[in-house]
């Protein structure tokens, strides 16, 4: 992989995860989850290339602008283990997410979860998490980690190196019908 290349996915995720955060409401300590394929970001097929290189960019570019904003990054495993989360210990514990017993690799969790677990201070596993908001990465199904109710965010750019992405942010369930107020506005 070319220097070149490697800046541009790190650019690209940034200005992904920037763009994302200015259209959410996200709060400090909220929860960010993260799908990456990097088999899909070179050019690959999911699950086929895992690439640390590319995971270790998309990191460059995602983890310092949620780290600013307060907020927890947390990463997607693949489906070998069973698209568990590696997430900071201090935010499992926040939430009350129990942790369980893995450490991802390249190929037995993915290129994307072993180097935030490398990268992070306090790194656990857990089995599920509801997310508020997040960036899928080359269709690795982000959704079964997000909260109940997903809008799906629209960016100016629709890939990372050569995957797709697609971006969604959770609101609160409206409930009460048509006499319902959902906005102290309305």
């Amino acid at each position: 992989m070319t220097e070149e290349f490697k800046k541009q996915i790190e650019t690209e995720a940034r200005q992904a995860v920037t763009e994302l955060l200015a259209q959410t409401k996200l709060k400090k300590g909220d929860v960010f989850v993260v799908g990456c394929s990097s088999s899909e970001i070179v050019g690959g097929r999911i699950g086929k290339d895992s690439s640390l290189e590319a995971a270790q960019a998309v990191y460059a570019g995602v983890a310092p602008v949620l780290a600013e904003n307060g907020i927890w990054l947390a990463a997607q495993c693949c489906e070998h283990l069973n698209r568990a989360i590696i997430i900071e210990r201090e935010a499992a514990e926040k939430y009350g997410w129990e942790e369980v017993c893995v450490v991802p690799r390249p190929h037995a969790g993915g290129s994307w979860a072993t180097t935030c677990w490398k990268q992070f201070k306090d790194p656990i596993a857990v089995e599920e998490i509801r997310a508020h908001a997040g960036i899928d990465i080359g269709g690795t199904l982000i959704g079964m980690h997000l909260r109940r109710v997903a809008v799906p965010v629209r960016l100016s750019l629709s890939k990372i190196g050569e995957a797709n992405i697609l971006c969604a942010r959770t609101r609160p369930k409206l409930i009460g019908g048509e006499r319902a107020k959902y906005t102290e506005e309305d």
